[in-house]
């Protein structure tokens, strides 16, 4: 035989070997691909259900006094002395309760003493009663009275008490402060770029046992330059349990979608966007399903797509690098191997 003959049947009979062996492969593979896959992956599992979900815009706030508003001033009142002088008498304790207008303490100033003031106040109204003085007089007796006794100018608590018997005292001299413990409200100061799905209305809760739930009443229209933020308040109900000046982590619901599909967050494979996929279980298999992801709530997450219904079993822990189709064992963390799903309740929003 000639060379050039039989170096063409060499390559002719490669060629056909490598047809042969590639083609072979296909042929397993697409025979995989319509069987069942051999290898065994232990994974929990949960089910999809129907729950109302929210959207939050979360951080933390400050429990202070309610500030004034166009309805009631402000419920917080540090009170200075009217006059420079020495207080005489404190007639009230650090977290007595008082009311609006109840005598707090007296002063003395200069010649002119509380009790002489007092005298001649009472005095006067006894001539004025006479038609023995003008109410020009009259006035200016009560008006000096009032400046030697200092009254609370709102009902609250009395939760500051700076001053005691012979203290001396000028106009600058903070003497006590009240506040109406039943008008608290909680101040967050929130991201510009998270402000802008904030409306007044809004629930606002403050995680706890149990949680507490009001409304935002309050966004400031400026940003603060400091940091950036937008400063709102909420009032807190009465009995709410939460000091002035306690620090809280607050939520603030700014959508609410009911009824929705949702899946365990742990079943959920997150794409880019609002893409996802899940892990349908089939009997002994779990099947990748890509879906559409929405709103996360807690340790559920929306979802929709094709032929999906509440009650559908998926694979929770184990999903993450599963392939396409694989065999499964389903594995109960309480009550060891199982051969069906594992039944999860939704929390109640």
């Amino acid at each position: 035989m000639k060379p050039i003959t039989l170096i063409v049947s060499v390559v002719l009979a490669i060629g056909l070997g490598s047809y042969l062996l590639l083609e072979s492969q296909g042929a397993d593979s697409r025979a995989d691909e319509n069987r069942t896959p051999s290898s065994l992956i232990s994974v929990h599992v949960g089910t999809l259900e129907r729950m109302t979900v929210h959207r939050y815009v979360t951080g933390y706030g400050l429990v202070e006094p309610e500030p004034a508003t166009a309805q009631r001033p402000a419920a917080a009142a540090a009170i200075s002395a009217p006059v420079t002088g020495v207080v005489t008498d404190v007639k009230v304790a650090a977290g007595q309760r008082v009311r609006r207008g109840q005598l707090l303490m007296d002063l003395n100033s200069g010649a002119m003493t509380e009790a002489y003031a007092a005298q001649e106040a009472a005095r006067q109204r006894k001539l004025y009663a006479a038609h023995n003085t003008s109410l020009k007089a009259l006035q200016e007796a009560d008006a000096r009275l009032a400046l030697l006794r200092v009254t609370a100018p709102l009902s609250g608590t009395v939760v500051r008490l700076n001053v005691g018997p012979g203290t001396a005292v000028s106009t600058r001299t903070v003497l006590a402060e009240v506040i109406d413990l039943r008008r608290l409200v909680v101040r967050v100061d929130i991201p510009r770029a998270a402000a802008t799905e904030l409306a007044t209305g809004q629930t606002l809760n403050v995680p706890g046992t149990p949680p507490i739930m009001t409304r935002l009443r309050y966004i400031s229209p400026a940003v603060n330059q400091s940091d950036g933020t937008v400063t709102t308040w909420a009032p807190l109900p009465p009995g709410s349990g939460l000091q002035r000046g306690q620090f809280v982590r607050i939520r603030i619901v700014t959508m609410t979608h009911r009824d929705s599909l949702v899946a365990p967050a742990a079943s959920v494979v997150r794409g880019i966007g609002a893409h996802g996929v899940l892990w349908m279980v089939r009997g002994d298999e779990a099947i990748r399903m890509p879906v559409r992801t929405g709103l996360r709530d807690g340790g559920w997450i929306e979802v929709s797509g094709p032929g999906l219904r509440s009650g559908m079993p998926v694979v929770t822990v184990g999903a993450f690098g599963l392939p396409r189709r694989t065999r499964i064992q389903i594995v109960d963390a309480a009550a060891g191997p199982s051969d069906s799903a594992a039944s999860r309740s939704p929390r109640t929003p």
